[in-house]
């Protein structure tokens, strides 16, 4: 069965709700009954995208609701919390799903750091803070599922600032998890969904067929749903060329720099290279 906030009735809310995941899990959650909510940027983006879901929804398009939003601004996503309470009476499943990739280094430029920030980190707080009270005062089963990534946890060298975004979605996601356990009366849970290689317009890179290492959008929210239903808060997603045994590796690897105090991202400096070859091979 599946969680108990994913059930006939009850209202998702899902940014990043036009296309991917996102898209993919609004499609999800209409065939349980669910009313629906999209949340993303271009009108044309968001009706062909609510067709989808209406044939897929058990009310049809009734139980379909769009919402043109950027993520970043509070204010939008103050008037996106009331219009879902006007519509729908109220929020069970908050998805903050929205996400971008735009170049970065370290040193710059300033304008892609913020934008990146504002919407992979700054939108899933809003998300939060502007939801969450709501959801916890219904007194039913809710459910909060913020997006993160492998990046946020090993760092990789490439793209920090998208690596500093998502690692703060991980360590607000854990805080906020901790917080809404210990919270009296409170059946809202937090969980934190870490795609592996998904095939996604944001991953797509130009390519227009699926590349054979990558999951389906669908692959990944039918294993969140089995991972929501087990009660995980870490959902780790595989995919057809990296198995969770070394996901593992990868990660107890990026915590071993600091407990090796081995330089930093020492998994690509060419002196570790066999010693990192070696850790991945051991059980």
């Amino acid at each position: 069965m599946p969680h108990a906030a994913l059930s006939a009735g009850s209202v998702a809310v899902i940014t990043g709700g036009a296309s991917g995941i996102g898209l993919a899990a609004a499609t999800s959650f209409a065939r349980l009954g669910m009313r629906i909510c999209i949340v993303d940027l271009g009108e044309d983006r968001l009706a062909k995208a609510a067709a989808q879901i209406a044939g897929a929804a058990k009310g049809g398009a009734d139980n379909v609701m769009t919402a043109a939003a950027d993520v970043s601004d509070i204010s939008a996503m103050i008037r996106l919390a009331a219009d879902v309470q006007a519509r729908f009476g109220g929020c069970d499943v908050l998805m903050n799903n929205a996400g971008i990739q735009v170049p970065t280094s370290t040193l710059g430029p300033r304008d892609n750091w913020e934008q990146l920030i504002g919407v992979n980190l700054w939108g899933i707080v809003n998300g939060c803070q502007v939801f969450g009270a709501g959801m916890i005062a219904r007194k039913r089963p809710g459910l909060i599922i913020n997006t993160g990534s492998k990046q946020g946890i090993t760092t990789p060298p490439g793209n920090p600032a998208y690596n500093v975004s998502k690692a703060g979605v991980k360590a607000y996601t854990e805080a906020l998890a901790h917080e809404l356990l210990n919270t009296e009366g409170c059946q809202v849970s937090a969980h934190l969904l870490i795609p592996g290689f998904v095939f996604t317009p944001l991953a797509a890179g130009g390519r227009t067929e699926k590349p054979e290492a990558a999951w389906t959008t669908e692959q990944t929210v039918e294993f969140m749903m089995q991972r929501l239903e087990a009660g995980d808060f870490y959902i780790l997603c595989p995919d057809n060329d990296v198995p969770r045994a070394l996901d593992e590796r990868r990660m107890l690897w990026a915590i071993g720099d600091v407990v090796e105090n081995r330089p930093a991202l020492s998994r690509w400096h060419p002196d570790y290279a066999e010693a990192f070859a070696d850790f991945v091979k051991q059980k």
